[in-house]
């Protein structure tokens, strides 16, 4: 006997073409266009503070860096659908959710700096800090959770993870147990074709990222990442669906800069398959909309770049006041401070080691 016991399926979704064109029946009803030019300017908003913290990378004033320039529409149309007490676990890369989600601009440099007290997040943020390790915050997101649905917070948590770590067995691992658990996760592929130098062929012969979610038993779906309206009505979908179980959206979107600082796109992708991407840049089909609706001008674009950049200058002045107090690198490691690094850091603050 031979019978089939299983169909899978994934859904793509676009909302707002290349050319800002809208799709009446997909585009949500809250989503007027107010809220549209409020995305407009949260995506402008993170492309300037991400040539900032390039720029004083180049300059020495900041470590390495990963730049996100192309993937604004990915990372604000998601940040935008969470409500206030949901929870949000990074990667390395998500400084777009970070401003959305209200990390102060300085915090954000200071981080930038290489000081652990930009890690510090604050209350309300609700998030962890980035995390650098390919897909270890995955099982982190899982956990937490599970959490909020132990303690019946009525909050979901959204991660982020690369197309690369898919590949990884965190990123399993954390959407099988979250499918057992019914966790309230949502996991957000932020697939933007590179793992560094290792294309999106090379990590899976997979049609889509997103179907891997089906191994889990769980619901999934791929969207245009450079289509804001489609990530923001994928993740609220996906999160007033959370109290059923968790959710993978698969976004595609491209990496139109380097993977960090430390590394040189040039020696392994030609500049003609990033000039098509640059077509589909997610800020420039906004900008076509509003400028259809005649809801903005050159004039509008310039006032709003002149405010975003005195944000960002004053932000970055005020971090490069900072002092940062060496005694944070044993301070923010743990909950407590175990006996033993609490005598590591005695013996470190009496030899005055930074002082050396």
């Amino acid at each position: 006997m031979l019978k089939r016991v299983y169909d899978g399926s994934v859904d793509y979704m676009q909302i707002m073409d290349e050319k800002g064109n809208v799709d009446q029946i997909l585009i949500p009803k809250e989503l007027d266009d107010n809220k549209i030019l409020d995305m407009y300017k949260w995506m402008s908003f993170a492309r300037a503070l991400d040539a900032k913290a390039l720029s004083l990378q180049r300059q020495g004033r900041a470590v390495t860096y990963a730049p996100l320039v192309g993937e604004e529409a990915t990372q604000i149309g998601s940040a935008l659908a969470m409500g206030p007490n949901d929870f949000f676990v990074p990667n390395f890369r998500q400084h777009g959710v970070f401003l959305v989600r209200g990390l102060p601009l300085d915090a954000f440099f200071v981080y930038w700096k290489g000081y652990e007290e930009g890690s510090t997040i604050g209350k309300g943020v609700n998030a962890v800090p980035y995390i650098v390790p390919v897909a270890t915050q995955m099982p982190h997101a899982a956990g937490i959770a599970f959490a909020q649905k132990y303690r019946n917070t009525g909050s979901t948590v959204v991660a982020y993870v690369g197309d690369g770590g898919t590949s990884e067995g965190n990123f399993y691992e954390a959407i099988n147990f979250a499918g057992v658990m019914k966790a309230p996760l949502v996991s957000i592929i932020e697939n933007n074709g590179w793992a560094i130098s290792e294309p999106r062929s090379k990590q899976s012969i997979t049609s889509t990222l997103a179907q891997k979610a089906i191994a889990a038993g769980i619901p999934a779906i791929q969207v245009d990442g450079n289509d804001v309206l489609a990530v923001y009505k994928a993740t609220k979908d996906a999160i007033t669906n959370s109290k059923n179980g968790p959710t993978v959206i698969e976004c595609l979107t491209y990496r139109m800069s380097m993977h960090t600082t430390a590394d040189d796109p040039t020696k392994y992708r030609s500049d003609a398959d990033v000039d098509a991407w640059k077509a589909r840049d997610p800020i420039l089909r906004v900008r076509m909309y509003l400028n259809n609706k005649g809801l903005w001008d050159d004039s509008k674009e310039s006032a709003m770049a002149d405010a975003q950049l005195k944000q960002i200058d004053d932000a970055v002045e005020k971090a490069e006041a900072f002092k940062a107090d060496p005694k944070s690198m044993f301070e923010n490691l743990y909950s407590y401070m175990p006996d033993i690094l609490k005598e590591e850091m005695d013996d470190a603050v009496a030899a005055g080691f930074w002082q050396q």
